[in-house]
């Protein structure tokens, strides 16, 4: 018996979301409260000003900009470059409100990172639109803060839609020596407004599960160490309860599935030398959901975090949140598989059959597409998306996945998946299924 079991669960998106996504509006009249904010305006601002000339995650910097230009025509946004690429590419910050708090918040570093930018441009499309319509909450954090936002960091990575930068440097690890000029001018950027909160945009491991949860993370949030984990000074401390501030708000969209980032500390990271610099400083990274290929539910879940964080801050009610909201979330775990084969017995041409389970992962974890051999032998205890149970059956691997040298074969862990699962060892008997090839 062949039977498919799935980890992933199913996603159902807040009915509250639902609502003010068709149609539904928030509160007017008064600036929402802690309480009330920010689900209902979050669902608004995506619905409504969604940006939707970026409708996947892979984009260049001309893109964004040519995306966002119509926002930036807004006199409500100051646009500022602050520095150039490797390649020299200009990297601009973009600025809204005069309020005497200033907020940094910095996206795409990582130029495969690319969510909480699509979110940026849905703001800075809400952010727009001031003067030209009533709106409670914006009037709220334009006249109490100056937002600043740099929607891309890394333009070169994200030409190629590459981590690093083009000189192959991860400008997250450069905030110590500061020898990119990415990571040059994003400190620059900081010591010239000294922003009293920080919010580090990122992606993470789309395969990460929560430990509790075994569930694949959706958010994962962080208040870096300043210099040793576990220690709460007080820009720290203030940093946690934004947190908690976040992490209450996003469980009402998609409970259990947000975490907590590894907090070690990490003298060559910009979030934690944020935090040791006296800035406030938050990481959001943004994971996977199931069914979003390309991350658009997780946008619309990004600009409710950011829109949380920001009235927040302009309002203060995050000195009302419990810090122990933000110590209890589950933490980050190990990466599951996509896929695992387990209780089959193995067929290599040549070689005596033995048991073994295969897992394996395909090379984009959202878009899924080819798989490759990830891990084979004992898997029983691998936590994986979809789960195949071939007790009794047979892989057969074909000969495209075998590396040939002179008389021998090697079956190599990260090679391209092609083989059927077969009610027998013999090579002509019933294929019960297939993975890979054409």
């Amino acid at each position: 018996m062949l039977t498919l079991r799935s980890r992933s669960g199913c996603f159902v998106l807040l009915v509250l979301l639902a609502t003010v996504a068709c149609g539904g509006g928030g509160r007017r009249g008064a600036a929402p409260t802690a309480r009330g904010c920010c689900i209902e305006e979050g669902a608004r601002v995506s619905a409504r000003y969604r940006v939707e000339a970026i409708t996947t995650r892979r984009f260049t910097q001309s893109t964004l900009w040519s995306a966002i230009e119509p926002s930036l025509r807004s006199t409500s946004l100051r646009v500022t470059s602050f520095g150039q690429s490797v390649h020299g590419r200009p990297l601009r910050a973009v600025t809204f409100g005069s309020g005497p708090t200033t907020v940094l918040l910095w996206s795409q570093m990582h130029g495969d990172e690319s969510t909480a930018t699509m979110a940026l441009a849905d703001l800075l499309s809400w952010f727009a639109a001031t003067g030209s319509e009533a709106d409670p909450l914006r009037d709220t954090i334009g006249a109490r803060l100056t937002v600043v936002m740099v929607p891309m960091l890394n333009p070169d990575g994200a030409e190629l839609f590459q981590r690093e930068n083009a000189i192959g440097v991860d400008v997250n690890r450069d905030a110590r020596r500061l020898a990119t000029p990415e990571a040059r001018a994003l400190k620059a950027l900081r010591d010239s407004i000294k922003p009293s909160f920080g919010f580090n945009l990122h992606d993470q491991n789309a395969r990460t599960i929560g430990r509790q949860t075994a569930q694949r993370v959706g958010i994962a949030l962080l208040a870096p160490a300043a210099e040793v984990e576990g220690q709460y000074g007080p820009t720290r401390a203030t940093a946690r309860l934004v947190a908690a501030r976040i992490r209450a708000v996003l469980e009402r969209v998609i409970p259990g599935r947000i975490a907590r980032y590894d907090d070690a500390f990490n003298a060559r990271a910009f979030g934690d030398l944020f935090q040791q610099w006296g800035t406030s400083t938050v990481l959001i990274e943004s994971g996977a959901l199931p069914d979003d290929p390309e991350k658009q539910r997780l946008r619309d879940v990004n600009v409710v975090a950011i829109l949380t964080a920001l009235e927040a801050i302009a309002t203060g009610g995050y000195r009302a949140s419990d810090p122990a909201v933000y110590e209890s979330l589950p933490v980050n775990d190990r990466s599951a598989v996509d896929v695992v084969i387990v209780g089959a017995t193995l067929v290599v041409p040549g070689q005596a059959s033995i048991r073994a389970d295969i897992a394996m992962n395909y090379d984009d974890a959202l878009r899924q597409g080819r798989a490759r051999v990830r891990e084979m032998g004992d898997l029983s205890d691998v936590v994986a998306f979809d789960t195949v149970r071939a007790e009794g059956l047979f892989v057969h691997v074909a000969p495209a996945m075998l590396t040939n040298q002179v008389d021998r074969q090697w079956l190599r862990i990260g090679a391209p998946v092609e083989f059927s699962i077969r009610k027998g060892a013999d090579t002509t008997s019933e294929v019960v299924r297939t993975f890979g090839g054409r």
